[in-house]
């Protein structure tokens, strides 16, 4: 899922949006006609005649589509926010997984199913509903999108959302391969500094574009689709030999 996809979701809701708006407005038009007897408007096309063709012309081009793919996930979304982020992030975090074997593995290895199974568990059960709950709180604590409010969120976001959510990451993984609490301490000791100072180069820009362009009900998947590339090599990271608990 890449930036494109996202953008492609953005402008179909403020579409939408923007839709309802007009509908809107053009039923009150009408009730203040009947109530007050006005003068019936000239049938020469204004602006909003042409704006309602146009909008018309882009629907009915569309329609296919509102009953296709986006159609479908902008609805799932609505009705089932939580399992539709939830698979989602599980979806991408498998291709990340898989993707990250194959450029890693030599012609004799095999890919290792089960570990893909973990990445994809850790987006279905941990990662979707956390995004969901992270972002809808940063929706309401700070709603507006100017230069100040974003930085804020991206700021929050370094300092508590990621820290939490990789340490979660690490810890959930090495939990599923058999390893103790000692252990677990000494992988996170090991690999998560490293990790965020690494992230530090890449999050802060896709963070950026995420709280000042995409919608908040969209905002969990554009931070997947983001984490794509990243999950390819965090994927890598997880699955490195146990660290020795000193």
């Amino acid at each position: 899922m890449g930036i494109n996809f996202l953008t492609s979701l953005a402008k179909r809701t403020m579409i939408q949006h923007s839709k309802r708006s007009f509908i809107s407005k053009n039923s009150i038009s009408r009730i203040c006609t009947n109530n007050f007897k006005t003068t019936t408007v000239p049938t020469t096309p204004s602006s909003f005649s042409s704006l309602f063709i146009l909008r018309k012309s882009y629907s009915s081009a569309s329609s296919k589509t509102q009953v296709g793919f986006l159609g479908w996930y902008l609805g799932a979304l609505e009705s089932r926010p939580i399992i539709t982020k939830s698979v989602s992030s599980a979806v991408i975090y498998a291709a990340a997984d898989l993707t990250s074997q194959m450029i890693t593995m030599s012609p004799s290895d095999s890919l290792d199913i089960i570990r893909t199974l973990r990445m994809a568990g850790f987006g279905l059960l941990i990662l979707g509903t956390a995004q969901h709950h992270w972002f809808n709180f940063m929706g309401r604590v700070l709603p507006n999108r100017d230069i100040v409010s974003t930085l804020k969120k991206l700021l929050m976001g370094q300092l508590a959302f990621g820290p939490v959510i990789n340490s979660v990451f690490f810890s959930f993984n090495a939990a599923l391969q058999g390893e103790n609490g000692e252990e677990i301490a000494a992988r996170l000791k090991r690999d998560l500094l490293p990790t965020m100072m690494n992230g530090l180069m890449y999050w802060p820009f896709c963070d950026f574009l995420t709280y000042k362009v995409i919608p908040v009900h969209l905002q969990p998947l554009a931070n997947s689709a983001f984490a794509y590339a990243w999950s390819i090599y965090l994927t890598y990271v997880a699955s490195l030999k146990k660290a020795v608990a000193v």
